[in-house]
């Protein structure tokens, strides 16, 4: 049985920092591309970023410029989403996903696997 799970979310304060992390388990997950995607009240879960964990290539939104990042330990099955800078209006929910291939990789129906998010929220 595939199981993501997220950790790290948390209160910050505008400014800040903050690391989420995801493990995967229940099966190998180096043919797969792992993806971070958010949900603030009241609006669509858009794509965050996502990464390859066969390769390492990442992809990322656009609109972030570039104050995320997402790295990937193969060992643990885990990836993470390094958020630095933080804004009020990155308060969400923040959820990993995993997927094979990379088509359409901003498109949340095309992933398989959803953990069941953490909270972040930055606000002072």
């Amino acid at each position: 049985q595939v199981q993501l799970v997220e950790s790290g979310g948390g209160l910050v304060q505008p400014g800040g920092s903050l690391r989420l992390s995801c493990a995967a388990s229940g099966r190998t997950f180096r043919a797969y591309t792992m993806a971070w995607f958010r949900q603030a009240p009241g609006k669509e879960r858009e794509f965050v970023t996502a990464i390859s964990m066969n390769d390492g290539t990442t992809y990322s939104a656009a609109s972030l410029s570039g104050r995320f990042g997402i790295s990937r330990d193969n060992a643990k099955n885990t990836v993470y989403l390094q958020m630095n800078s933080l804004k009020p209006e990155d308060t969400a929910v923040y959820y990993c996903a995993a997927r094979l291939g990379v088509e359409r990789i901003s498109l949340r129906h095309e992933y398989e696997y959803w953990g069941q998010g953490t909270q972040v929220t930055v606000s002072s």
